[in-house]
């Protein structure tokens, strides 16, 4: 999806409503800081916030991601298309779960494989050793690093109180509790903390 153009439609269908970022941001209990990220094409609305948000500036969700109006004749095709890259955006997100999970797997092994070289070969030389040891940590550090960017950029996390989607702040989430599927976040929303599920989509 085009996220300039579905900002800049947003924006526009917002003055034909002569409504500012704040009362929009206000009817949508939101920042007007979330309106303007939606303006610049930084970022989509929820998929919570959807419905609102076209109720509001009077269009329909299939007109809202294609970012302009449809004629009836427009309109299934659009559908058709907006489907297909939800279906797309969502297999991206998969792609970047199991390219995370494969580097944290290849690190931890180097990192064990590294280690077990220097203890246990007893006819290399200290400071290959010690080199070894580093190599191998450094290698763990900076694939677990990679592996944390990957995971959190792979769709949202949806609050267990609100259930408004978003995507957390890297201190949060490496400092959240991770079950597997969830993870201890604080809703941005609501400012309530809970487990929040990893969906694959925005």
């Amino acid at each position: 999806m085009d996220q300039i153009k579905i900002g800049r439609f947003i924006a526009e269908m917002r003055k034909e409503q002569q409504l500012t970022q704040r009362q929009l941001s206000e009817q949508l209990d939101i920042s007007d800081k979330t309106i303007s990220k939606w303006e610049t094409g930084k970022g989509l609305p929820e998929v919570s916030l959807m419905l609102p948000l076209c109720e509001i500036l009077h269009i329909n969700v299939n007109e809202l991601l294609s970012g302009e109006r449809l004629s009836t004749q427009e309109y299934y095709r659009k559908a058709e298309e907006n489907m297909m890259n939800l279906v797309r955006e969502k297999e991206e997100s998969k792609k970047k779960l199991i390219l995370s999970a494969a580097v944290a797997g290849l690190c931890t092994a180097m990192l064990l494989i590294c280690t077990m070289i220097s203890i246990y070969v007893e006819t290399m030389p200290y400071a290959v050793k010690i080199f070894m040891a580093v190599f191998g940590v450094v290698a763990f550090v900076t694939g677990v690093g990679i592996a944390v960017v990957l995971d959190r950029e792979a769709g949202t996390f949806e609050c267990g109180k609100c259930g408004h989607r978003f995507t957390p702040d890297m201190k949060s989430y490496v400092m959240g509790a991770n079950m597997i599927t969830k993870r201890y976040l604080r809703c941005p929303k609501c400012g309530e903390s809970s487990y929040c599920r990893h969906k694959l989509t925005h």
